[in-house]
């Protein structure tokens, strides 16, 4: 959605590059080798475009070397000569603080609250701490909360189920598949939701669903 936006091509944008942890740097053997190539690669596109966006999807699962060599990108310079490298975007897809979201929207929707009532500003800061706190996660080690190298905190709610019936609505129309109310239901009733007692959020995103509606091609 970010680079549909900021770019005519979209992901396909040269200025648009995105990693994948388990896909791009799978193996921990070749951390050296891979972050050569991140910091070449990096380098290249800002070098390339004025406005870069960067995307670390399973951010959680980067090995804290590669966090570390991305840090010198996100430093705020003040020389003249980086003045383009700060319009530069990188944005880091991640599942962390998850379940911090999920008991904030299940206490909402307790206390007969609607989840549009939860504001930013009450998931930020419960999401910096959580992120600041745990020291074993990749996100401490390479400090880039520490040293206040994150700007935005982005959080998504959990899906519900008619969230899920939209997803798998656009995956139809995505591929131009006629679809029903009933197929929609079908495809929502194949997830996964939690938790075991209220099943009220989908253990899984909107990625998920697409998949699924191959179970009802003709």
């Amino acid at each position: 959605m970010v680079a549909s936006h900021l770019y005519r091509d979209g992901l396909r944008s040269d200025c648009v590059r995105v990693f994948v942890s388990l896909l791009h740097f799978p193996h921990h053997n070749y951390v050296d080798s891979y972050k050569a190539q991140l910091q070449r690669q990096i380098s290249e596109t800002l070098q390339r475009c004025r406005q870069a966006l960067l995307i670390f999807d399973e951010a959680e699962k980067l090995h804290s070397n590669l966090l570390d060599a991305i840090k010198p990108f996100m430093a705020q310079h003040g020389s003249e000569g980086q003045a383009d490298q700060q319009r530069s975007i990188f944005l880091f897809l991640s599942n962390l603080g998850g379940n911090t979201i999920n008991e904030v929207a299940l206490d909402f929707w307790r206390a007969g609250r609607a989840r549009e009532e939860i504001s930013l500003e009450l998931l930020e800061q419960r999401l910096r701490l959580e992120l600041q706190e745990a020291a074993e996660n990749s996100y401490a080690h390479s400090q880039l909360l520490r040293e206040n190298l994150i700007d935005f905190v982005v959080p998504f709610l959990p899906l519900e189920y008619h969230h899920v019936k939209l997803c798998a609505r656009d995956a139809f129309l995505a591929r131009g598949l006629p679809y029903t109310e009933a197929t929609l239901d079908q495809v929502a009733q194949m997830m996964v939701f939690v938790p075991k007692e209220e099943k009220l959020f989908s253990a899984q995103g909107c990625k998920s669903v697409p998949q699924r509606i191959n179970y009802f091609l003709p």
